[in-house]
């Protein structure tokens, strides 16, 4: 049984990252709100994009002389998995859930007979995936900071991305990252990021507007120009929900470790309280015993 010494150094040790945690969870409140914000206002350009993309990509026989990131390889033996999580931890279940998606993805296409690479955006993504795959990777980036980064990093990502795909690298890409709902619930997502999706995407609604429109230059040249575009888009909205689905997850895995730290707290207290009580009945013991013998 611990001395009363050791019981107290521990409640004072408990109290004080009882105090980390709660800042902690103060400092990823504040910066939630940042995020979301900045997530929420990201979405509907994106998704905009993704429409322009899949009606130009609607009104086109794909061909030989289709841009490469509409018309794909032919192939779909390949596939590349950007995985994007965060580089600090401490934020719950956020970096695990994303990459146990990509994990359990990776086993089916493998059971298929696929290849599986992994290009990640994040240190925590690769430090789990690096366990199980660690000869399968291309590339890793470590970004810091999800909430300070710009387009123009998701930009420079893209741009490698589809140099890597032009120059037979892979056949298809696939986007993981988490979808920012709540502050208690994000839920882990699976884009395909290269080529697009045809299916998919000729499945998207048009806002229930038909109208015959012309372009010009013709479709193809506009896709050939807003297809890099659209691939740089999707990784900085992932990026962005990424940032404040960190943050929501940060904030409620600090609050329950600040109440978990008080429960512990209390039950020391119990303890340490019960020891001492047996001690001071101790002494007076003694102390009885002793004036007795006399």
């Amino acid at each position: 049984m611990a001395s009363l010494k050791a019981l107290k150094i521990r409640i004072n040790s408990v109290k004080s990252t009882q105090k980390i945690t709660k800042a902690m969870k103060m400092v990823a409140a504040a910066k939630l709100r940042r995020a979301q914000e900045a997530a929420e206002a990201g979405r509907p350009y994106a998704s905009r994009l993704e429409k322009v993309v899949a009606s130009l990509a609607s009104t086109i026989t794909v061909g030989p002389n289709s841009p490469k990131l509409l018309a794909g390889t032919g192939r779909d033996q390949v596939h590349l998995f950007v995985v994007t999580t965060s580089d600090k931890g401490l934020a719950g279940a956020f970096n695990t859930n994303i990459a146990r998606l990509a994990r359990r993805r990776a086993g089916e296409l493998i059971a298929q007979g696929k290849t599986v690479k992994f290009y990640t955006i994040g240190k925590k993504g690769r430090a789990v995936l690096n366990r199980l795959y660690p000869n399968d990777f291309v590339h890793s980036i470590e970004p810091g900071d999800l909430g300070k980064l710009a387009f123009a990093d998701a930009r420079g990502y893209a741009e490698d991305l589809i140099a890597r795909y032009e120059a037979g690298e892979f056949d298809v890409a696939h986007l993981f990252y988490s979808h920012f709902k709540s502050v208690l619930t994000q839920e882990p997502t699976e884009q395909q990021l290269i080529p697009v999706s045809i299916p998919a995407a000729s499945g998207i609604a048009t806002d229930g507007v038909s109208a015959a429109v012309e372009y010009e230059p013709d479709e193809e040249e506009i896709l050939a120009d807003l297809l890099p575009r659209n691939v740089a888009i999707q990784l900085f909205r992932a990026m962005r929900e990424n940032a404040a689905s960190e943050q929501g997850s940060k904030m409620t895995a600090m609050d329950n470790a600040t109440r978990n730290a008080g429960d512990l707290i209390k039950r020391l207290n119990i303890v340490y309280n019960r020891q001492r009580q047996a001690a001071i009945t101790t002494e007076l013991v003694e102390i009885i015993s002793g004036a007795e013998a006399l």
